[in-house]
């Protein structure tokens, strides 16, 4: 085990304990901007893991990789780019209407 060249098991681990660090995030926090925080944590974990698992996947020699995982990634950017502006909308119109961002009083 090289620390120089890192195989699929230490990706896979730094997207385990990403997903599980937004996991917490998103809840345990009361406050609506770590919670979206939390959830763009959680989709980079998975994009760690989907371009790792496209960069170790064995290709025949004399052929283009497969990247299929850095297609995905580049899909989940989108949708949580879209995500963080409709959520950081939403959260701005509750903020002003109630003057809170904690969730325990926004639902109550």
């Amino acid at each position: 085990m090289d620390i120089l060249h890192p195989s699929l098991d230490h990706f896979l681990v730094l997207g385990a304990v990403l997903f599980c660090i937004g996991l917490y995030g998103a809840l345990a926090k009361r406050n609506a901007i770590a919670i979206l925080m939390g959830i763009e944590i959680m989709l980079n974990a998975v994009n760690i893991t989907l371009v790792a698992f496209s960069f170790f996947n064995p290709v025949k020699p004399y052929s283009t990789p497969y990247l299929t995982g850095q297609i995905f990634a580049i899909f989940i950017i989108t949708v949580a780019a879209a995500e963080a502006a409709v959520a950081l909308a939403m959260i701005i119109a509750i903020y002003r209407k109630r003057n809170t961002v904690d969730v325990g009083e926004i639902i109550s």
